[in-house]
């Protein structure tokens, strides 16, 4: 059997009450995670600029662009909603990928659940679990045949046509042609240009999520596609274990609304801070250890939001004067705030080799600050939090960055009932019900599921 047959298999014969409570569980998690990262990045410039052109390019009812509440075509709420996801940098991430499966998974569901009245709750969670699965595996076989490291969105449009894919019902025949019109019509973003320049663009998701619910509707029309890149995989065994070793559980979450690769920087700077009482004021120089993508990144000031979370020197400030590097960080005014101006250029950055020796498998970084009193303090090796196995967070952690991230957009009330519903949401016999909790509307804070 061809390595795309059993993966089409897989997609179309998964059913809810088969997982285990422990995988239930970790979907549950990432739907929490991923649509609290969507709701918050509703707010920030790009995602605002790609709305409105949804609104006003991509004419239609049928689906919606979450918090606004208004309706376009299918293809322009994936593409709303798609920008929103990762507009923070905030959404789970794969390490072996160096990219974001959430981000290019849930936003494709969302759309094909309001377009699929019969989905229920646990279909829509057994989507997000194949999105997931298929996504991590497709952006594997990408890295491996091609020497450009290429964005989350090349890879993202086969996991989202996958997901919406099953919630739409295809047959094997039309989801093989959506799988193969998906990986065609990517996004193929050379990523690091997008590093060493940050633009909206970002991960190219916003882009392959419109490709992927695209690449669906199209073929079930009769549109044909080349033949997928599972068939393509240099190791039959990626493909192989399809439901039986599940990459949801090795995903990272993300503590920190900036770029992966300044998280562990992050985390020194506020080790030090905690330790060491250390005001901004009393700082001469803070210099950054770390590898070579990461020190890659920007330590000039930030223009804009994107200039803010592709950077190594903004967010390690933000740290040490906020203590937080959220939401509130990464938008106007804070981004152009004099005290954080005025210490932007005391952060320098070096390539250690052996971080670089153990990167992507580890994201290392040390920290050293040295104060105008001659005093040095150090950060010592780190490492991102909520990596797997060892530091994931807890429920609850995942609960209170949910609640940061979404209160301040849809209010406290609305999100404690959006927790709530997630929690139980395979025993909703309606998806498309959630969407309406995700609106900023006195309609969506009345629902109750």
């Amino acid at each position: 059997m061809k390595a795309t047959d059993h993966a089409i298999r897989f997609i179309r014969e998964q059913n809810w009450q088969d997982f285990s409570p422990e995988l239930q569980h970790q979907a549950m998690r990432c739907l929490l995670d991923a649509l609290g990262a969507l709701i918050a990045g509703t707010e920030t410039p790009a995602a605002k600029i790609v709305a409105g052109i949804a609104e006003s390019q991509f004419g239609g009812s049928q689906a919606s662009i979450l918090v606004r509440g208004s309706k376009t075509s299918a293809s322009g709420a994936a593409l709303a909603n798609g920008f929103a996801a990762n507009a923070l940098d905030i959404d789970d991430g794969y390490r072996l990928v160096k990219g974001h499966p959430g981000a290019c998974v849930l936003p494709v569901i969302l759309t094909a659940a309001e377009l699929t009245p019969a989905c229920t709750g646990g279909e829509f969670l057994t989507a997000l679990i194949i999105g997931y699965e298929l996504g991590i595996r497709a952006g594997r076989i990408r890295h491996a045949c091609y020497e450009t490291y290429h964005s989350s969105g090349s890879w993202g449009a086969i996991a989202g046509a996958a997901a919406a894919g099953r919630i739409m019902g295809l047959n094997a025949k039309i989801l093989r042609h959506a799988l193969g019109a998906a990986e065609y019509h990517a996004p193929i973003a050379p990523m690091m240009k997008g590093i060493e320049t940050p633009s909206m663009g970002k991960d190219s998701i916003g882009w392959g999520v419109m490709v992927g619910m695209l690449s669906v509707l199209m073929a079930g029309e009769g549109f044909t596609g080349i033949e997928p890149l599972f068939s393509d995989a240099p190791h039959p065994e990626w493909i192989e274990d399809l439901g039986h070793d599940w990459q949801i559980f090795n995903l990272y979450f993300k503590p920190y609304a900036v770029c992966r690769w300044a998280q562990p920087a992050v985390d020194g700077a506020l080790k030090i801070k905690a330790e060491r009482g250390i005001a901004p004021s009393e700082i001469k120089t803070i210099r950054i250890r770390s590898f070579e993508a990461a020190c890659a990144l920007s330590t000039r000031p930030p223009a804009n939001t994107e200039d803010a979370q592709y950077n190594m020197a903004y967010p390690v400030v933000a740290a040490l004067i906020d203590g937080e590097v959220g939401p509130r960080q990464m938008l106007p005014p804070r981004i152009f705030d004099p005290d954080v101006l005025d210490l932007l250029p005391k952060v320098s950055t070096e390539v250690g080799q052996d971080y670089e020796s153990a990167f992507p498998a580890k994201t290392y970084a040390e920290v050293v600050i040295e104060t105008s009193g001659g005093k040095t303090f150090t950060s010592g090796r780190m490492e991102p939090r909520w990596e797997p196995p060892d530091t994931l967070p807890t429920d609850d952690e995942l609960k209170a960055k949910f609640r940061w991230l979404v209160s301040p957009v849809l209010g406290r009330s609305q999100c404690e009932n959006l927790i709530s519903t997630i929690w139980n949401f395979d025993e909703h016999p309606e998806a498309r019900t959630l969407i309406q909790l995700c609106q900023k509307s006195p309609q969506a804070a009345s629902v109750s599921l």
